[in-house]
């Protein structure tokens, strides 16, 4: 891949994944590396772990998420996120601002609606 399109793909993913994990925390209480692998089952198979954590870190002091540790029988405690009512507040904000934005790119894109 060209490195200037490698550059622009991890823009792009800055600016949607917090919207991409407060809707899979939203579907359900999850630990990091099971985010990070559902978010890779969607078709993020790069996806580095390394980004994940900073993001459910800010989410968790901003009160989006709320984390609990659990004891696990294979290793260390993991740290166990949910969604708070201002979380689903953000994903709710950040899917219609998404969605405006996709409608205005769409537009650009093909402004008479024909297929490419």
């Amino acid at each position: 891949m060209d490195e200037q399109l490698a550059v622009r793909d991890s823009q792009l993913l800055r600016g949607v994944l917090p919207m991409l994990i407060l809707s899979t925390v939203h579907r359900g209480e999850t630990y990091g590396y099971e985010l990070v692998e559902r978010l890779r089952a969607l078709g993020l198979a790069d996806l580095a772990t390394g980004v994940v954590y900073p993001v459910l870190s800010r989410f968790e002091r901003d009160g989006l998420v709320t984390a609990r540790r659990v004891a696990s029988s294979g290793g260390p405690a993991r740290k166990y996120y949910a969604i708070t009512e201002r979380g689903d507040a953000a994903r709710l904000d950040a899917i219609a601002r998404w969605r405006a934005m996709t409608d205005i790119a769409e537009r650009g894109i093909d402004p008479e609606g024909a297929s490419a």
